[in-house]
């Protein structure tokens, strides 16, 4: 066994035996009638991207938490406890999810290119995401067996399990355009869903395994092409204009769901497939204030007085997932943040 293999062990085994912050109820803010018993289960870092396991039990994570300058993935049970890092501490991480099971898990890491987090974008670009090069990995829950499933060495991450847990829906640049695919969860049978130029992102299964809601920015004129491409080259995106789309699972009956302007992202499904849960700032599209709304997952170019808001913070709400029995919802938030830039996972008893 290699030196940093012996290394890579020890961190693991500390990071799992280290105790976790008790998780504690928050008290609402005004206007959040279909939030009650909020919790806070994460303290310090930023803390987001948090997904149930398919039975409600486990909750995969990435975290900047211990002081790390970007991205791990950890897990803990659901009421916050045990938390554990299960990625190899290398480079950045992003967007895990649990298999059937519990033992194992997949994320995207960068972990085969960089030792240290990638550097961040160039300030004078102004707002943009880096598309760092992920590619996606699986892993015990303990973080021992990583394997890697995607070769790609460009960005391939944002992925989601369908619910027969056989087939991973993703986000990739290997085809040079940001698109969405799919292939079977050993890597194999990969299949490109999206074709229009531009960004194609965040995807997710809808419960019944039939369809897929995801966000998009498809330039509409030549000279927002060849910015968007010109971004694209440098190894980035401007994330400040996205709405949200539904398609068939096999990529057919593509539709634009919401038409609301800002940057409408990490849409996923209410348990009986009927509506949307997302995050925006179509508000105050210059903010950073994003807030979780409800939208009919049957609706077209959906304008402001078809969403109903479902957070009132005046800070970041994001990346919102329902629980597996559709009683509880958890989401990331900036809310009470002890500093600048923090961010907790919250999950509260949801009203229907």
């Amino acid at each position: 066994m290699s030196t940093r293999i012996l290394i890579a062990a020890a961190l693991l085994s500390a990071a799992a035996c280290k105790p976790s912050t008790p998780a504690v109820t928050v008290a609402a803010e005004p206007g959040e009638d279909r939030l009650s018993n909020i919790t806070q289960l994460t303290f310090g870092g930023e803390n987001a991207e948090a997904y149930w396991s398919a039975d409600g039990k486990w909750i995969t994570f990435q975290s900047s938490r211990d002081g790390r300058a970007c991205d791990q993935q950890y897990v803990m049970r659901a009421d916050g406890s045990d938390v554990a890092r299960v990625s190899d501490g290398r480079g950045k991480t992003t967007c895990g999810w649990f298999f059937p099971g519990n033992d194992r898990l997949f994320f995207a890491s960068t972990t085969a290119h960089q030792d240290a987090c990638p550097a961040k974008p160039d300030p004078s670009a102004g707002y943009v995401w880096p598309l760092d090069p992920y590619d996606i990995y699986t892993s015990n829950r303990d973080g021992t067996d990583l394997k890697r499933l995607t070769n790609y060495d460009v960005y391939t991450a944002e992925g989601i399990l369908s619910p027969d847990g056989r087939t991973i829906v993703f986000t990739s640049l290997k085809d040079g355009d940001l698109d969405i695919y799919t292939m079977n969860v050993d890597g194999t049978n990969v299949r490109r869903l999206t074709n229009t130029p531009g960004y194609d992102g965040g995807p997710w299964w809808s419960p019944d395994g039939t369809k897929i809601v995801y966000r998009a920015n498809h330039p509409q004129d030549s000279a927002s092409l060849r910015q968007y491409r010109e971004l694209l080259a440098q190894g980035m995106i401007r994330p400040s204009r996205v709405e949200l789309f539904v398609m068939d699972a096999d990529g057919s009956n593509q539709r634009q769901v919401t038409a609301v302007g800002g940057a409408n992202f990490g849409p996923s499904w209410s348990p009986d497939g009927t509506k949307l849960i997302f995050s925006s700032n179509f508000v105050a599209p210059r903010s950073g204030n994003f807030e979780l709304y409800l939208v009919d997952a049957s609706e077209t170019m959906a304008t402001a007085d078809k969403l109903e808001r479902v957070t009132t913070s005046p800070v970041f709400d994001g990346f919102p997932m329902f629980s597996p029995d559709g009683r509880k919802l958890m989401w990331a938030s900036n809310r009470h943040a002890k500093s600048e830039g923090e961010t907790n996972v919250f999950v509260a008893d949801f009203r229907w």
